[in-house]
């Protein structure tokens, strides 16, 4: 039954006594005396109350049913309220004619309800005052009705208001309670029943709110009951068959889940609304029972001056000496215990605790903070190894994580120390996220403590505290261990809960050999180039690894591709080929679950992989004929490398039919158009392998004729070199002339080439007979005969030309006969105009009319509309324009020749006289290059005759 003095004791509350503020003369401040006759007290809403009465009969009725109530009254107050607030200015007002018996301040409304009298019997009346409301200086009262219900009297021994203002509950001393259910300020709202009736005098009542239930608990002085409100017809339970006295109940806070405490005087019972909870052996004759912040408060009689009484609420017999203990029900010990003298209560307000004494003092108890609470008791429990019980105090007073921290760190170093390895590393797990892991880790490096150095990592990682570092050091741990089973929990988490870095995990396992795990993660949380290295260089799984690609979206499928693409073709060029061509034409993720036309594909460049095709050119021809027939708008690089392979595959050949093929199939790639912007890349692709149709193919699309005819040359084809005259001599007339300087420098017999030369070079009069005789003159098999039909031809033309010209002379020297006839007959005889139409509209001529000596006549009106200028015939003005342009063009002919010999005769510097009219091509005239250096090569005389050809034909073009 002294199962308590094994309890702990501490000192958290100061105890001081409450003074009046000093006076102006700063003088120390004597105690704050109370009004004597204290009969009932409460506190809330920042005010202690009390109030007095003064009946002697009263008083001695009362003394008689519940003597152990202890009250010394002095009967000389009357039914006043008082008020004290923390500036100790007191108040009152009169709120009952004889006495006040009973208060309940509520603590969330500025209602207070009392119990009191105000004539002489037994008739007492309950009043509820809103103090904040006033009537003639005094608080406003709401409410009056009488106590007891119907006629029978008797004395109110308790009283008790829910919060919310809608119950009340009154006890009495015959054992009945009378409840009040509605808005307990206003009559209209409320309603008044008898809740029970009973024998034993009702000592205690207290509601008890959880959610939308209402309970009532009622404490005789012989059993404890429990009423549900919140139900119909308040069904009830009793819960024990003892009770206690008055002021020996209270309800504790939620810390205790709100219990009913109930004090005997051997032990402390606490109640649940339908069971009895656990009870604590607490000797002594209980006074006073209070609930303060998770504390019990006990005021009981001091058993060392008092001897213990049979019945609760006994007076004392030899003492007035009143013991006040403050218990911690949570962590088993007493926070605080001390000796008044004869305490009339004990009120809790403005966060201290308040002993009132009969002597008229009030006594403070202020509670120490959790930081002091914790200095004061940490030496003790430590130097004694109670950490257990320095750790469930510093949570009940919800002492910070770091100083939590602290003391688990303590614990586990007093448990390192005993060789209780295992027991300190649960107390260093409990300091994650506050102890630097280090000061641990260092103290389990031994391996025969690799287990809890495990353990420890486990939960840092299980915290997300955990680095890279320790993430490599719990691996070791698992591998070290052997232990496949923890790994394998360790890496095979759900996604929401990896508490480690990946990357370090597969490197630590990937090393340690563990292949399979680090693959299994790496694919888990899409690490690809870890699993993708994984796979190929450590495990050889060349076939999964591209699987693998296959499932990658698009970006980091390209990027691998290109990364390991090589390895790939090596070892499965077929399937890496395959998907190579998905991935540049259409591209979509094997497996993925949308439907068809939900997920758009996407396609990579195919000129970036060609590089992936080394040493694989059958796998490359593949891929680029793939390429170019379903994506006719592929890279100009794909098409650049399929005629490459293509041309090199020809080359090499030996098989005629397939060679003939592969000759096709480069031509036909040439012919597709694909080369247009890239002409010189391909006609040096078709230089270096000798493909000669290709050569001279993309000659002709470049309008290369003259390369043409020099590739024809260089393979001495003659007949070649005559066709491509005839093809292409229309566009490129010097042609022509290069194929006569070509033969003409052969020492063969080329008569029929050069005959037949210079049969074109006469129908189109290309060159002037004396050019061609030069030309010729260096080929020594060339003879007179060659050219005889030639130059025959040529001079029986010009013979006729001079023919023409001379008739042409004549017929101008008449017309200028004429003309010059008709001037003088205009000059000397009257011209007569008998034109009778109009020469541009051909209508009846009709005055006003226009008439020219040339002889046209016109309408006035058609002369002003065609003609451009008033002295000229519309009709006759364009032949007279080109006659005078002939004229004004030997003018100025006539005028350059005489202002250049002018410049040349009075110039100081002839030579810049004559440079500068050079410049303009004045003294442009056709030269010939007939002579070639001696010594030279035929390939030299060939390009040399070839460019005196081209000087030949820019001369005569200018």
């Amino acid at each position: 039954m002294a199962a308590y003095l094994q309890w702990r004791r501490f000192v958290f509350f100061d105890r001081e006594t409450v003074r009046e503020p000093s006076g102006p003369d700063g003088a120390g401040a004597k105690p704050f005396a109370l009004p004597p006759g204290i009969a009932v007290c409460d506190s809330g809403r920042g005010s202690l109350v009390w109030g007095f009465f003064f009946s002697f009969l009263f008083f001695s009725f009362f003394f008689f049913l519940f003597s152990h109530m202890c009250l010394n009254c002095d009967l000389n107050m009357d039914g006043q309220i008082w008020f004290l607030p923390r500036s100790l200015q007191l108040s009152s007002f009169q709120a009952y004619k004889l006495r006040v018996t009973h208060l309940y301040q509520l603590k969330q409304h500025s209602i207070l309800v009392s119990i009191g009298e105000d004539e002489e019997g037994i008739n007492p009346l309950v009043k509820v005052w809103n103090l904040e409301k006033r009537d003639g200086g005094n608080p406003l009262c709401t409410r009056i009705f009488p106590a007891i219900p119907g006629n029978k009297p008797t004395v109110v021994s308790c009283l008790t208001v829910h919060e919310n203002l809608n119950f009340m509950a009154i006890g009495f001393a015959d054992g009945s309670v009378v409840l009040t259910k509605g808005d307990i300020t206003r009559d209209r709202h409320s309603k008044t029943q008898i809740l029970r009736e009973g024998s034993y005098p009702v000592t205690g009542l207290a509601f008890r709110q959880s959610g939308k239930a209402t309970h009532l608990f009622v404490v005789t002085t012989e059993n404890i009951q429990s009423y549900m409100l919140s139900v119909k017809d308040y069904p009830h339970l009793e819960l024990d068959t003892h009770g206690c006295g008055l002021r020996c109940s209270s309800l504790s806070d939620p810390s205790q889940d709100l219990q009913f405490i109930v004090a005997g005087n051997e032990c402390v019972y606490l109640y649940q609304p339908d069971e009895r909870g656990p009870c604590f052996a607490f000797e002594g004759q209980k006074l006073i029972v209070h609930w303060y912040r998770g504390y019990l408060i006990i005021v009981s009689k001091d058993r060392k001056t008092s001897p213990k009484s049979e019945f609760a609420g006994n007076e004392a017999q030899n003492s007035d000496k009143q013991v006040l203990n403050i218990y911690d029900l949570c962590n088993k010990f007493i926070a605080y215990s001390s000796i008044f003298d004869d305490i009339v209560d004990v009120l809790a307000e403005w966060g201290s605790l308040y002993v009132l004494t009969r002597d008229g003092k009030i006594h403070v108890l202020q509670e120490k903070d959790t930081q002091t609470k914790l200095e004061a008791c940490k030496f003790m429990l430590f130097r004694k190894n109670l950490f257990e019980m320095a750790i469930n105090l510093a949570k009940s007073h919800h002492l910070d994580s770091d100083g939590l921290s602290e003391i688990f760190r303590q614990y586990g170093d007093h448990l390192y120390n005993k060789g209780n390895h295992d027991g300190a590393i649960q107390q260093y797990i409990r300091t994650i996220g506050k102890l630097e892991p280090s000061y641990v880790i260092r103290k389990f490096l031994d391996a025969q403590r690799i287990h809890n150095l495990t353990a420890y990592l486990q939960m840092l990682h299980l915290q997300s505290l955990a680095n890279a570092d320790h993430t490599t050091l719990l691996l070791n741990c698992y591998t070290k261990l052997k232990d496949s089973s923890k790994l394998e929990e360790f890496i095979k988490t759900s996604e929401s809960e990896v508490h480690f870095d990946v990357e370090t995990a597969i490197k630590v396992l990937r090393q340690a050999g563990y292949y399979s795990h680090a693959v299994y993660l790496a694919e888990k949380h899409e690490h690809h180039e870890w699993y993708l290295k994984i796979q190929l260089e450590d495990i050889k799984n060349y076939q999964e690894a591209l699987q693998y690609i296959g499932k990658l979206p698009f970006e980091q499928a390209e990027s691998n591709m290109k990364r390991y693409g090589k390895i790939l073709m090596h070892h499965v060029p077929n399937e890496t080929t395959e998907l190579l061509k998905i991935l540049c034409t259409d591209y979509r993720p094997s497996g993925c679950n949308e439907g068809p036309g939900m997920l758009e594909g996407k396609k990579a460049n195919s000129e970036e992989f060609i590089p992936v095709f080394a040493n694989n050119s059958r796998e490359l021809k593949a891929f680029l004929e793939h390429m170019t027939e379903v994506q006719a708008d592929s890279p100009q690089g794909v098409y650049d490398t399929l005629l490459e392979l293509r041309l090199q595959n020809w080359a090499h050949e030996q098989d005629e039919q397939i060679k003939e093929k592969l000759h096709n199939e480069a031509l036909t790639l040439l012919k597709s158009g694909r080369f247009k912007t890239v002409f010189d890349k391909a006609l040096v692709l078709c230089q270096m392998h000798n493909f000669k149709d290709g050569v001279l193919y993309l000659y002709e699309q470049g309008k290369l004729f003259q390369q043409i005819m020099h590739y024809h040359m260089q393979n001495e084809q003659y007949k070649k070199v005559i066709e491509v005259c005839e093809l292409y001599g229309d566009q490129e007339a010097c042609l022509w002339e290069q194929a006569l300087g070509y033969f003409a420098r052969k020492e063969e017999n080329c008569k029929e080439y050069i005959a037949a030369v210079l049969k074109h070079i006469e129908n189109k009069n290309l060159m002037p007979p004396l050019l061609v005789v030069q030309t010729l003159a260096h080929n020594s098999t060339a003879t007179l005969s060659v050219i005889k039909d030639y130059l025959v031809n040529k001079l029986q033309k010009q013979s006729r030309q001079i023919e023409q010209d001379e008739q042409r002379i004549q017929k101008y020297r008449e017309e200028t006969t004429r003309i010059r006839l008709e001037i003088e007959e205009l000059k000397a005889s009257p011209k007569i105009f008998q034109k009778t139409k109009c020469s541009i509209c051909t209508s009846a001529l009709e005055l006003p009319s226009v008439h020219f000596l040339c002889g046209h006549s016109f309408h006035q009106h058609c002369f002003e509309s065609y003609s451009e200028s008033d002295s000229e015939c519309p009709t006759c003005m364009p032949e007279n324009r080109k006659v005078m342009d002939m004229i004004r063009a030997q003018e100025q002919k006539t005028d350059l020749h005489d202002q250049f010999q002018h410049q040349l005769k009075c110039s100081n510097d002839g030579f810049s006289v004559v440079a500068d009219y050079f410049g303009r091509g004045v003294f442009n005239k056709l030269t010939l290059i007939t002579d070639l250096p001696s010594g030279k090569t035929a390939t030299t005389t060939i390009e040399a005759g070839l460019q005196r050809e081209r000087l030949i034909h820019t001369k005569r073009s200018t």
